[in-house]
């Protein structure tokens, strides 16, 4: 491997690390961990989120998040099932005592500290409360549970905690004698949401596209070398970079060093996590969607307006750039600057889907697996990276590196911006589906292979290879939207699906059709001459492989 290849390998890396992450549903996550939180009799509800509604003063004010504990009645799903309650300070504040206040079916909140949370619960029912919002000393959110020895378990009033900042708002209101309702529910998510729909199809669409795109400029490239060997049969010109500029092939060796650099640059991005370092992804995120965007208007356009994009001018720093390049390049930048400037507002996921689209069937184009053999050490490689980086990390930091990057940790960003996203639109949690685009790259140079070789091969869509891994690409992505909502929207690796159907259907396929051998070595189907493989200059050359 060359010096220029290894940069475009470790540039790779870093970007497949940035966007490498697992589908997931954003929306208020408890930090737990269910293991050690086991359920006893008196002790067994399910852990919910729970909405605390307030009015002030009869108008309907902030809603907060906090979680049930497994002590206690169940709380009501439904908003018209819920009663709306006056909202008192305890006192004592931690009601580790039995309150001194008069409660006449109040909610009640309380302190975390000093004592069980059942023994609060035991105390507010004693005195009447109707429900106890426990607030944490922690930002997050922490789970209820009963000691091992808990006995005095027979509590039927809700108990929610809230976190720290929550408890602030909530304290603020009452001790200015304003007066304070809440409303506690916990709506149940959809089985299925449009967004995970709209999702799925923004990422077999892309990946269709990049696919027809490089297998067009790889057929445009063979009958190019074609015609140049028919018009020069005595001398035969040197053919093997015709249509090939810029084109970065894999092989098994960066395939193997793409976990190491990603894993390397996924760890910097866990440690150096913060508002300053997003900013920086950020920039990064928009001169890479500026480069993309930029290349698929050029090659939309160019069908429409050939004389610009053949005309060149040279221009300092950058070369000979087409007069179509110039004028398309000033509307990309000022739409990635506008999206940079406005991306906290509701609607700039939009900009950001545009721009990472874009980026994704740009790099589509420029990288490419040259046989299945690549593609099999890639994905798997991909495929044991994804699965540390969720599940395995959590040994040696406590939390999932995956996860917590793909949010942003603690930079008080909503994650990175490079995934796709969309918001929820019908669940009452709200949040977005999100998907890395690592989880779209990656499999994406495999079904991209396929498409350039059955159009070589001349293959019909049902008898070649591409229908099929789109297939299971489609079937791969589902089953993951399916395990995150049985998951209660947990993070899940999308490759840890798609990967076994992807391999398995080419591996299936390529076996019944008797084309494994091709696939996995050479990459190209057999072509008599003066039709040549893409990747040889001579006939003789392609006989002697033979």
């Amino acid at each position: 491997m060359d010096l220029q290849g290894l940069c475009r390998l470790i540039l790779l890396s870093a970007l497949i690390s940035f966007v490498c992450h697992p589908c997931s549903v954003t929306a208020g996550d408890i930090v737990h961990d269910d293991d050690l939180a086991p359920k006893k009799p008196g002790c067994e509800n399910d852990f919910v989120l729970v909405k605390v509604q307030t009015w002030v003063n009869g108008i309907e004010d902030a809603e907060f998040v906090g979680v049930g504990a497994r002590f206690g009645t169940t709380i009501v799903s439904k908003e018209k099932n819920a009663n709306q309650r006056r909202l008192v300070l305890s006192d004592p504040r931690d009601c580790c005592s039995p309150p001194t206040n008069k409660l006449a079916n109040d909610v009640i909140m309380v302190d975390r500290g000093h004592c069980k949370f059942t023994t609060k619960a035991n105390n507010a029912q004693a005195a009447h409360a109707s429900a106890v919002l426990i607030i944490n000393n922690q930002t997050e959110l922490y789970k209820m549970v009963c000691e091992p020895d808990e006995t005095d378990l027979d509590i039927h009033i809700p108990t929610v905690m809230l976190p720290q900042d929550a408890g602030a708002s909530l304290e603020k209101m009452l001790t200015s004698n304003l007066s304070v309702f809440v409303q506690l529910y916990s709506p149940k998510r959809p089985l299925v949401d449009i967004a995970e729909v709209f999702l799925w199809l923004m990422a077999v669409s892309t990946i269709v596209c990049a696919s027809s795109w490089s297998a067009w400029s790889a057929r445009e490239a063979a009958i190019e070398q074609d015609t140049l060997l028919k018009d020069a049969l005595d001398e035969i010109p040197d053919t093997r970079h015709v249509g090939s500029g810029g084109i970065l092939d894999i092989n098994t060796t960066s395939a193997i060093l793409f976990v190491v650099f990603a894993s390397f640059f996924l760890v910097l991005l866990y440690k150096l996590m913060s508002y300053w370092f997003v900013e920086l992804l950020v920039v990064l995120f928009c001169i890479g969607g500026v480069e993309g965007l930029q290349t698929c208007l050029v090659a939309l356009l160019s069908r429409w307006f050939k004389r610009a994009g053949e005309s060149y001018i040279k221009v300092p720093f950058f070369g000979a750039v087409s007069y179509l390049t110039l004028a398309v390049s000033p509307i990309c930048i000022t739409f990635s600057v506008v999206w940079a400037v406005y991306r906290n507002v509701s609607f700039a996921w939009i900009g950001q889907d545009i721009l990472g689209i874009a980026l994704i069937i740009t790099v589509l184009q420029i990288v490419r697996v040259p046989n299945l053999k690549v593609g099999t050490v890639l994905l798997s490689c991909a495929l044991l990276y994804d699965i540390f980086w969720v599940f395995g990390s959590k040994k040696l930091f406590h939390e999932s590196v995956m996860i917590v990057v793909a949010r942003g940790g603690k930079s008080g960003e909503d994650g990175i911006p490079m995934l796709l996203k969309i918001p929820r639109m019908f669940d009452p949690w709200g949040g977005y589906s999100i998907i890395g685009f690592g989880d779209i790259l990656l499999p994406g140079l495999l079904i991209a292979f396929s498409l350039r070789y059955d159009w070589l091969a001349n293959k019909s869509l049902g008898a070649g290879y591409f229908l099929w891994a789109m297939v299971a690409y489609g079937l791969g992505l589902l089953i993951t939207y399916v395990a995150l909502n049985l998951m209660d929207g947990h993070g899940q690796p999308a490759l840890l699906y798609i990967v076994p159907f992807t391999l398995a259907t080419f591996f299936t396929l390529g076996r019944k059709r008797g084309d494994l051998g091709v696939l996995w070595t050479r990459g190209e189907p057999d072509r008599p001459c003066p039709h040549i493989r893409l990747h040889h200059q001579h006939c003789d050359e392609l006989n002697d492989e033979k």
